[in-house]
């Protein structure tokens, strides 16, 4: 009997013990979602971000979302929630609510910033140009289409600056790829890399040494001609640069110097292009023939 009335005693005391953890767990729910106005939550919410408590902050935005659905305030939480995650590191949580935003409100004012802040989450992630190039694409993506879709704004300048970084970090990809090959021997696949450098990347700082890298590989094949003619566009459109004087002296045997020394001469104008095929590109152009 003793041991039955024990039994009871050490079951009511663990009800009891149950009760409490259930009854504070209801309470702490209770605390969390206490429904407030809407305004005092979007406050508390940008107090958080002028803090710079970026996580708090985002999380406090999507709560004025979850209690007030269809409020003005919850569309434009939604945006700031976004920019808290950026602001937060967290790249991409915020490409995920940019894209949620942008899927929700198309026809919004403050779209084109939604579209803007996508292409910085994945802007600000891109490596350098010895590690894979994935982002880049995506930033150079992203960045495209704000200027696509917003052409007269803020935005657009903005990603128009930031589509040159982009776009020299791509370039850079490539030459380093051409410089693995043409060091192997393998002198065609470094030909294409450097090409594809000329051709789709023409406006980045790349270009020069390019056009001299394509030289040393016509002359490593025994194509003489066509390192000539390289070499002629080389010294037509970058007669001051050290790439010129190094394909200077690869072509004609004679040594120059550069930044106060003996500088070779400008090279006539490249030879008009025999083919004008789309598909050739400004390279195949200049040079009148598709290798």
């Amino acid at each position: 009997m003793r041991m039955v009335a024990g039994g009871r005693a050490a079951a009511l005391i663990g009800g009891v013990l149950l009760a409490v953890v259930l009854s504070g767990c209801s309470s702490s729910k209770k605390e969390t979602y206490v429904e407030k106005p809407v305004d005092e939550l979007y406050n508390s919410a940008m107090d958080l971000l002028a803090k710079e408590d970026y996580s708090k902050a985002a999380d406090a935005f999507d709560e004025v979302e979850q209690q007030h659905p269809y409020s003005v305030w919850a569309t434009r939480a939604q945006l700031m929630s976004a920019y808290a995650l950026y602001q937060a590191n967290k790249y991409d949580d915020s490409i995920v609510a940019a894209d949620r935003y942008i899927q929700l409100h198309p026809g919004n004012r403050d779209v084109a910033y939604a579209y803007y802040l996508k292409a910085l989450d994945y802007y600000v992630q891109i490596e350098d140009v010895g590690r894979d190039q994935k982002t880049t694409e995506q930033a150079m993506q992203a960045l495209e289409e704000v200027v696509r879709r917003f052409p007269n704004t803020p935005y657009a300048r903005d990603a128009r600056l930031k589509m040159d970084l982009a776009r020299d970090h791509l370039a850079g990809k490539e030459m380093e790829i051409g410089r693995w090959y043409e060091k192997q021997g393998y002198y065609l696949a470094a030909l294409n890399r450097f090409k594809t450098v000329i051709d789709k990347y023409q406006t980045t700082t790349h270009v020069p040494e390019a056009l001299e890298r394509l030289t040393e590989c016509y002359l490593a094949l025994g194509l003489k001609d066509e390192a000539k003619r390289t070499a002629a566009v080389l010294g037509y459109n970058y007669p001051g640069s050290a790439w010129y004087a190094a394909t200077y002296t690869l072509v004609t045997g004679q040594e120059v110097a550069v930044n106060g020394g003996t500088t070779p001469p400008a090279a006539p104008p490249p030879p008009a292009a025999a083919s004008t095929k789309d598909n050739e590109g400004w390279f195949g152009k200049m040079l009148g023939f598709v290798f």
